[in-house]
């Protein structure tokens, strides 16, 4: 992981996969993984390792409820799932990906409800976390809206 102009790089063996691993393929691949024991321990610790050395932000389906139960701040952030569909089949768009809007959808709802629904770390909110919906807010709003809720709060 690094950083080139400001914007977050992951990188896999010296090569920057950080477009690749924001495909629709690899969003439903996460999915399932996320449920593998195995991989969930090795990404906590390195998680936490994160978390501990530097002062961050995390974002992550289970960051509030099981990496870091005593987050200073915990924000679920949410939309409705037919405007994160908008705004992930624009993002694909953009990057000249040919997509359709239903199929994101269904992949959007389809991944909700795996999450949701999972024995290992559900998500869902914690009963200290701030929710806030972002489903009428554009990007510049909803930056605001977490910013405010972190100053509110530390």
């Amino acid at each position: 992981m690094g950083f080139v102009n400001g914007a977050q790089r992951v990188y896999l063996n010296s090569e920057d996969v950080s477009e690749q691993i924001r495909t629709p393929e690899v969003s439903r691949a996460a999915s399932k993984v996320s449920a593998v024991q195995s991989v969930r321990d090795f990404l906590f610790q390195l998680q936490r390792d994160i978390a501990d050395k530097n002062n961050c932000l995390l974002d992550g389906r289970d960051i509030g409820t099981v990496v870091l139960p005593d987050a200073q701040v915990k924000i679920f952030l949410t939309a409705s799932a037919e405007k994160r569909a908008e705004r992930r089949f624009a993002e694909l768009k953009e990057k000249g990906m040919d997509v359709n809007f239903e199929d994101v959808l269904k992949d959007i709802i389809q991944r909700d409800y795996n999450d949701s629904h999972r024995d290992i770390a559900p998500l869902k909110p914690t009963e200290q976390s701030i929710v806030i919906d972002t489903t009428s807010l554009d990007l510049e709003q909803s930056i605001e809206a977490v910013l405010n809720t972190v100053k509110e709060n530390i």
